[in-house]
């Protein structure tokens, strides 16, 4: 996730047409200005493996084409001091951006990106769109 690598194989996953985050079909509303993405991206070549081996995904993901996905902080546990011991205080629901004041007492487990400039297309469109390129 930090360094923009596919889900699947680990390599680079900027494409020509941006980067490709996926979401389940009732994940996101895609009218929102931003959408923030736990899911690392994939690459072109692992696209449709991804949607058709994750659950999740229904086989017929949201395809978020993003031009840019800058990090915005993390999902995790907030710790605190109670009674003189260290002890879980929250498990937010919603990431902590960086910056946040409660950063240096939370464990986190996930990074989170902010998706603010990005392209909505189901899979099939992005297939058709990358194999008439290829032509």
């Amino acid at each position: 996730m930090q360094h923009l690598l596919c889900q699947v194989c680990q390599e680079p996953a900027r494409t020509p047409f941006g980067l490709i985050f996926l979401a389940g079909p009732q994940d996101e509303d895609p009218r929102q200005a931003s959408i923030l993405t736990n899911q690392p991206p994939v690459c072109f070549k692992h696209a449709r493996a991804a949607a058709e081996l994750c659950p999740h995904l229904a086989k017929n993901p949201m395809v978020f084409l993003a031009r840019s996905a800058p990090l915005y902080g993390v999902l995790g546990t907030l710790y605190g001091r109670i009674g003189g011991r260290v002890e879980v205080v929250a498990l937010p629901e919603m990431p902590l951006p960086y910056g946040h004041p409660n950063i240096p007492t939370f464990l986190a487990s996930q990074m989170v990106r902010r998706l603010s400039s990005f392209t909505v297309v189901d899979l099939g469109e992005l297939l058709d769109q990358v194999g008439a390129r290829a032509q």
